[in-house]
């Protein structure tokens, strides 16, 4: 079998066990629950007397902060408890085929998950004559944030057997990445006498944010895109470093 048959086969697998169980169900009724709640509730949707989807989106990376790590925390943590790891990867499949074959399955249930968010989008095209342009931009900025986020989740899994800690890793990892840019939390940076400005720069540039909220705004800029898919590379990768390293038994 070639390589794209190989994740084809992992990422098929992986996302019918998502569906082996009431799991995955109960997440996606969860997710649109708190969707709904933080969009007309939180967000005041009809109080902004705009037809737009931004109390919505700028729920999104707190609300994907537990959601997402709720998902991946099993992707390798599960494997390694079960004693499945060794398996897998004793298969004529390699370990990067696994890692991506099992990303992708789990990229694509969040992705049925937002899909599932139509109502939304219909509710506020009914209502007014919003710019659909913007909200599927925006669509698929929130799509890259999770994908993010569990690119980390991944990357925390292959590190320990406890789906617990890799739940709490990856969740203090994604708050960070959100804290970052924060104003809040670089005035306080600045403040602080002993920090160079430009480490503040530096620490400011892992936000999640900034990237995240260009994309909302239905500006598809290069340089949010390049951002979040190098972070999403980059996590896989690491993860791939870590497997390798248990198959070898370091």
């Amino acid at each position: 079998m070639n390589s794209w048959t190989n994740i084809k086969t992992i990422t098929k697998r992986e996302l019918g066990g998502y569906f082996s169980s009431p799991v995955a169900y109960v997440f996606i009724v969860i997710f649109l629950l708190l969707c709904g709640f933080f969009t007309f509730m939180l967000g005041g949707f009809f109080e902004r007397r705009e037809a737009s989807l931004a109390s919505f989106f700028i729920w999104h990376p707190w609300l994907y902060l537990f959601l997402v790590p709720a998902v991946g925390m099993r992707l390798w943590s599960e494997e390694r408890r079960q004693g499945t790891m060794e398996l897998l990867l004793t298969m004529p499949v390699t370990a990067w085929q696994a890692i991506v074959g099992k990303f992708l399955a789990s990229w694509l249930f969040l992705a049925l998950a937002l899909l599932l968010t139509f109502p939304i989008i219909l509710s506020v095209n009914y209502l007014g004559n919003p710019d659909n342009g913007v909200i599927f931009c925006a669509y698929i900025g929130s799509l890259l944030l999770a994908g993010a986020y569990l690119a980390i989740t991944s990357m925390t899994s292959a590190m320990t057997r406890n789906q617990v800690i890799s739940f709490i890793l990856s969740v203090v990892v994604c708050l960070f990445l959100i804290l970052a840019g924060w104003p809040p939390v670089i005035n306080l940076l600045l403040s602080l006498s002993w920090i160079p400005d430009w480490l503040v720069n530096v620490i400011a540039s892992f936000s999640v944010v900034p990237h995240f909220d260009g994309l909302q705004k239905g500006v598809l800029d290069t340089r949010d895109l390049f951002f979040f898919l190098s972070l999403i590379g980059f996590c896989l990768f690491t993860t791939g470093v870590i497997i390798r390293n248990l198959r070898s038994g370091h």
